[in-house]
């Protein structure tokens, strides 16, 4: 076992706690290199897990979650290394390192009839993940893959800079320690469609996280992963469960990009979020929600009306 990394005695959930009202728990998963993965479960129903962004965390979903609840066990994930997760000297970030964290999840907890549900890096490992684990999962809801060259650099010119510059052998380290909350704002508003759909309490979280030491390590790998997550196409192809495949109108993703998952993924359902960019999870929350009740297996589920300020509806594209 690698030696652990001593980021926080007590990992602070209370941030967590201010949009889920202290429903459910937060709990942390122990995995066999000793390092520890925090995730909140909560509501009842067939399980129902959540995967993250690139430099986000399982509060990602905070306007998802409350919305479904009442139909499903939920299980939101801080990816290692992520969010409130343990950062562990010497650990991996590429995509089977990450693949690997969210099959000895669902493993670990004896989770069956799983419907696996990711968006960006968390949609391509959903769909990956989903392959591995075989019958313990129904079916799978990925929504904008993150899985083509540049990845979020494709989001602005600041985005483009400061991702770049991180991945660079000598000065990456130092670009990725100089991290601000301006910059992160910056950086993640290339992902919206409309720039207001980011919330600023969330940012500052994301920001205190950032402030963990091994942090910016973390941050870095992730970012420099995005090849390990493009090699994860050729896993898309043994997956042999109902898939819904959604992309948001103005996602970083390229049409040929799009075609070539659907390719790979024949038989997905294709879904098109008009007027939403990359994170769809805070930009439409109604419509994931909605596309997430409705891949339910029981037929009877409350209605989960949208929100007054989310009227746009989903369509197939062609």
């Amino acid at each position: 076992m690698g030696a652990m990394t001593q980021t926080d005695q007590a990992p602070d959930n209370s941030y967590t706690a201010t949009w889920s009202h202290s429903r459910g728990e937060v709990n942390f998963l122990t995995r066999s290199n000793g390092s520890r993965v925090r995730y909140l479960k909560a509501g009842a129903g067939p399980p129902l897990v959540l995967l993250h962004t690139v430099r986000t965390q399982l509060d990602y979903f905070q306007l998802v979650i409350p919305r479904i609840w009442d139909s499903f066990t939920v299980y939101a994930l801080d990816l290692p290394g992520m969010g409130w997760s343990d950062i562990t000297d010497g650990a991996g970030y590429e995509e089977p390192d990450l693949r690997g964290a969210v099959v000895e999840f669902v493993t670990a907890l004896g989770l069956d009839g799983l419907t696996l549900a990711g968006e960006s890096m968390g949609a391509t490992l959903a769909l990956s993940a989903s392959a591995d684990l075989g019958d313990r999962v129904s079916r799978v809801v990925a929504f904008n893959t993150y899985d083509y060259p540049e990845g979020i650099e494709r989001g602005n010119r600041l985005a483009r800079l400061i991702v770049a510059g991180e991945r660079l052998p000598l000065a990456g380290p130092v670009l990725a320690s100089m991290e601000s909350k301006p910059i992160l704002r910056g950086v993640m508003r290339g992902g919206f469609a409309d720039k207001r759909n980011l919330p600023e309490d969330f940012l500052t979280e994301l920001r205190r996280v950032g402030r963990r030491a091994g942090y910016p390590r973390v941050a870095r790998a992730v970012f420099r992963s995005v090849n390990s997550l493009i090699a994860a196409r050729e896993h898309y192809r043994l997956v042999q469960v109902p898939v819904v495949l959604v992309y948001g109108d103005g996602d970083w993703s390229r049409p040929s990009d799009r075609e070539g998952v659907g390719r790979l993924l024949p038989d997905a359902k294709p879904v098109v979020l008009p007027h939403t960019g990359h994170f769809s999870a805070l930009e439409r929350p109604a419509e994931m929600a909605r596309m997430l009740l409705d891949t339910r297996p029981s037929q009877q589920r409350p209605d989960t009306p949208a929100a007054p300020q989310d009227p746009i509806r989903a369509r197939p594209y062609a």
